[in-house]
């Protein structure tokens, strides 16, 4: 007997309105999209099935003897009972279940105006039993009942796909999987539209922006949250104490040593140093060591000595107000990299593909480097482990790198809330899937029975150099923060300020940021603007030297002198990175080339309708 049979029996023989749920983890899931399933198939299922009786119309609602009610009642329940226990128990392999013979008509029970006296039963004739259904045997196979979208990245994408099939066979649902870039510009345009997926794939950093729109759902994962590590649990759960995402995977940087040059891994950043100076008197090494950026790419170096980005209040929740870039810990650390750099230990370009070279090639003994670079690594040849961070002194705090998780998002507008999280909670939260994630991710798991089991030493090393990590910031403040802490390092570890003058003006520039002081300035930051600007570093979406002029018509316009020279650049919003535009026009886009063969006079040319830049060199 499927769900709709019992339903409609129910309704014909009994007068009652009746809906079947399906108990699925902590949640009830209406089988509404699983009717013509046989309550066998159901019961096979994870869960139970749950009667919920609905709107009873029957003939002895009108009666008003409390206990003749009562007694109605009483025996409609252990009918309806006694027939979904007997409907979900198996059925026999070999043999059709025999056709349910049709209850008698319960007897009607008449009562007397005066409350005193109760007429005589009188005993009802007894229905006709009706003769039995015979179901037909389908023979076509039934179009899905619902669609669930699912946006995510060529990488993910690939994994998605191959649990199509299944869901659609449990849950006559169809899982479509479609690889999309900018899934979270894109998703937040779609969702309130009603056009946008029903899970995206994506980090938890963008969760403060997208919950503050409204557009996430919580998500329950019931016992399967213990099967999750609790940072990447952390890093998904909102300031309203709630999940909003099912991590699958942990990201950050561990400390890679070339295993040649390299024995025994000192603990503090001067024996790093000190290691790194007698190889290089040696002749087997060039530097001890290259930053491969100044920002997030060195954080255990400024983490190790006290620097941080955002506090935190007493509950957990990001400090907007407390930035520390400018405290006693992160002066300490970029006058600690200032002397190295003078010492000619450090290089000092701060490039991430120079720095990847210069260790694969065996110039540099140690680098600080994340699990994305662990291909390039590994192809070079050179012989690597890797290892935690150094402190800043012997028996300190080792340094602490940012950690990012990557998970999945129920999306709020979603008419498939319930079916999405089952998607996630039964056929993506296992360890066949999460296995799969991992490998094909190349990071390291965050679901602890696949992280435990792991036999790639290089991710469970990433795992150990992350136990100490700090979460990235999920605020949307911190998308004030990059380009004012970049041009304020740059600028430290150049010599043109000390440390604590030069962050001490980002904190400014951050601060303003984040009040709004900045609003409204276009500015086109790139490789040129040091050469072309006077701005303290490349890529300062905040140097004031090079925004462009409101025009009044909806496009902004600067002029400036530029040496030769091939040069990058892009559009960047408020003085900050949160809005920016490439050279095709769209948010986070590729970034535009401008190739001068002479010292030129160029205009940059943005149009804010096109969000594109028009070059004009003269």
């Amino acid at each position: 007997m499927t769900v709709a049979e019992l339903e409609q029996q129910f309704n014909e023989v009994y007068g009652l309105s009746v809906q079947i749920f399906r108990h699925s983890g902590k949640a009830w899931l209406e089988t509404t999209v699983t009717d013509k399933w046989t309550l066998e198939k159901h019961y096979l299922l994870p869960g139970l099935l749950f009667a919920i009786l609905g709107f009873m119309l029957w003939r002895f609602a009108e009666l008003h003897a409390w206990y003749g009610i009562a007694l109605v009642g009483i025996f409609s329940l252990l009918i309806i009972a006694s027939m979904v226990l007997a409907a979900c128990q198996p059925a026999a392999p070999t043999e059709e279940p025999a056709a349910t013979e049709a209850m008698e008509e319960p007897t009607e029970v008449m009562v007397e105006e005066e409350p005193t006296a109760v007429a005589e039963e009188p005993t009802a004739e007894p229905t006709e039993e009706p003769a039995p259904t015979d179901v037909p045997a389908p023979t076509d196979v039934p179009a899905p009942d619902a669609t669930i979208r699912i946006w995510a990245d060529d990488t993910r994408a690939a994994v998605l796909v191959e649990l199509a099939d299944e869901f659609l066979a449990t849950y006559n649902v169809e899982v479509v999987v479609e690889e999309v870039s900018g899934i979270r510009d894109q998703f937040i345009i779609a969702a309130p539209a009603g056009e946008g997926p029903d899970i995206i794939v994506g980090a938890h950093d963008w969760i403060g922006s997208l919950i503050a729109s409204g557009l996430l759902a919580p998500i329950d994962l019931g016992e399967k949250a213990a099967d999750f590590t609790d940072l990447s649990l952390q890093g998904f759960t909102y300031t309203d104490g709630q999940l909003y995402g099912m991590p699958y995977a942990t990201e950050n940087l561990g400390f890679f040593y070339n295993t040649d040059l390299v024995t025994e891994v000192p603990t503090t950043w001067d024996g790093v140093m000190a290691l790194g100076q007698q190889l290089k008197d040696e002749g087997k090494v060039q530097y001890a060591m290259a930053l491969a950026g100044t920002t997030y790419d060195a954080l255990p170096v400024q983490t190790a000595f006290g620097g941080y980005v955002f506090g935190l209040n007493e509950d957990g929740t990001w400090n907007a107000n407390d930035i520390g870039l400018a405290g006693e810990g992160e002066v300490a650390a970029l006058s600690f990299l200032r002397a190295q750099i003078e010492a000619g230990l450090i290089p000092d370009s701060y490039d991430w593909d120079t720095a990847h070279t210069l260790f694969e090639t065996g110039q540099i003994p140690f680098l600080m480097a994340g699990p994305w670079a662990l291909d390039r690594i590994r192809a070079s040849g050179v012989p690597y482990a890797v290892t935690s961070f150094p402190a800043a002194t012997e028996g300190g705090a080792a340094g602490s790198p940012f950690m990012g998780v990557q998970g999945f998002m129920v999306n709020a507008f979603s008419e498939n809330v319930l079916l999405a999280q089952a998607f996630l909670t039964e056929f993506v939260a296992t360890t066949d899937v999460m296995s799969q994630l991992q490998v094909t991710g190349n990071r390291p798991s965050a679901f602890v029975p696949v992280l435990e089991a792991t036999e790639d030493a290089d991710l469970a090393a990433m795992d150990i150099a992350g136990a100490n990590a700090t979460l990235m910031p999920y605020i949307p403040e911190m998308g004030s923060v990059w380009g004012a802490w970049n041009s304020g390092v740059t600028i430290a570890l150049s010599g043109e300020q000390t440390p604590d003058v030069a962050m001490g003006d980002t904190v400014t520039q951050i601060s303003d940021l984040i009040l709004g002081a900045l609003a409204g300035m276009v500015n086109i930051p790139g490789s040129w603007q040091v050469a072309g600007a006077a701005c303290g570093s490349d890529w300062d979406p905040a140097c004031a030297t090079s925004a462009l002029t409101d025009n009044g018509d909806g496009t902004f316009s600067g002029t400036f002198n530029i040496p030769a020279g091939e040069y990058e650049y892009k559009v960047a919003l408020d003085g900050s990175w949160a809005v920016n535009f490439g050279s095709d026009g769209a948010q986070d886009g590729p970034n535009y080339a401008l190739s001068l063969a002479a010292d030129s006079v160029v205009t940059f040319l943005f149009d804010s309708s096109t969000n594109l830049v028009t070059v004009t060199i003269e």
